[in-house]
């Protein structure tokens, strides 16, 4: 695939090419692989020097097969960061990772995270990254914080809210959001899907489609050579001009946590006049009449102090109105008598 399909060289399956369709309304689209946006064997384009395309950060460290991102070691961070901004208006990444260690379920963390962001090279608390990021994040999130810190998840989550990890999720900030680590990022998170992808002994891979202001995120990693949707999200509005990364990080608990290959292909897709100027250039992402779970402003109830000034007050007012009143009564009653006499 690039666009319609995958071929699994890198998985020893040379030649097999598997076609997605995407519904009876699927679009022609061309597809050409971008080199400068693409992280594929031998990693030759890695490094310190300012020439090189890809640029390493904390622990993570080039292998002959794969670049480790952190190894299966506790209290460990590291990330791969595209040094070229990327100006595609529509364009697909494919992502082929592991995730393996010696943790048993549920005694694994914490994860990684696909970036698209106007930052680049910061670390922070967000999978080995920085929090209050401007752009896109894909997490895949293999340990339940929430979970672990509510016992009472499986009733606080009945009706089919409850999530099950590993677990893949999909946020957009414009700088103003923050990654709620202790809820696994439910408070943000635009969509998601629960993605088994710990120490599986075939290939896994993560699509993250952007075409026409539409997020797309879908899944290989059944072993069974066939993607699943995981999200999809319309009217999602990337800025061009950001830099694509990838981060992970490790605390108490450790896998390794291993990317393959990147690879980013730019789609080329016909435009209706209506669709050119409903997909005009912006300046900060933002998604389309998406209020965000958690984000909506409440009031905070008030003090005591407040609440009896606002009361003493308001008496306060009102007896001055009263006797306003009486004055301007007994004033309009003395002028009626002399007109009367």
């Amino acid at each position: 695939m690039a666009a319609e399909g995958a071929c699994w060289g890198e998985a020893g399956l040379l030649g097999v090419c598997l076609v997605l369709f995407w519904g009876a309304k699927a679009e022609q689209m061309d597809e050409h692989l971008k080199r400068e946006h693409s992280l594929i064997t031998p990693y030759q384009g890695v490094g310190l020097s300012s020439s090189s395309l890809w640029e390493l950060m904390g622990n993570a460290m080039v292998m002959t097969q794969f670049i480790r991102l952190t190894p299966d070691i506790q209290s460990k961070q590291g990330a791969v960061w595209n040094r070229v901004p990327c100006y595609l208006r529509d364009w697909e990444m494919q992502v082929h990772f592991k995730i393996h260690g010696q943790g048993k379920k549920n005694l694994n963390g914490d994860g990684f995270a696909i970036w698209y962001t106007k930052e680049r090279m910061q670390p922070g608390p967000v999978f080995g990254s920085k929090d209050n990021f401007i752009g896109l994040g894909v997490f895949v999130d293999t340990y339940p914080n929430e979970e672990k810190q509510q016992e009472a998840q499986k009733k606080r989550y009945s009706g089919g809210n409850q999530r099950i990890f590993p677990y893949v999720s999909t946020m957009v900030s414009n700088g103003s959001l923050a990654y709620d680590h202790d809820r696994d990022g439910r408070p943000t998170e635009l969509g998601g899907c629960t993605a088994m992808v710990r120490n599986l002994n075939h290939d896994t891979f993560l699509v993250i489609r952007y075409v026409k202001r539409r997020l797309t995120i879908l899944l290989d990693i059944d072993g069974k050579h066939e993607w699943r949707d995981c999200v999809d999200i319309p009217g999602v509005h990337l800025p061009r001009g950001y830099y694509f990364g990838v981060s992970s990080v490790t605390g108490d608990l450790s896998d390794n946590h291993d990317i393959i290959s990147l690879k980013l292909y730019q789609l080329t897709v016909e435009r209706t006049m209506e669709e050119e100027k409903r997909d005009k250039e912006v300046f900060l992402p933002v998604v389309d009449n998406m209020k965000l779970p958690g984000l909506e402003t409440t009031m905070e109830p008030m003090s005591g102090l407040a609440l009896f000034l606002i009361v003493f007050f308001s008496l306060v007012a009102l007896v001055f109105a009263i006797v306003i009143g009486i004055i301007v009564y007994n004033k309009w009653q003395e002028q009626s008598r002399k007109h009367f006499y």
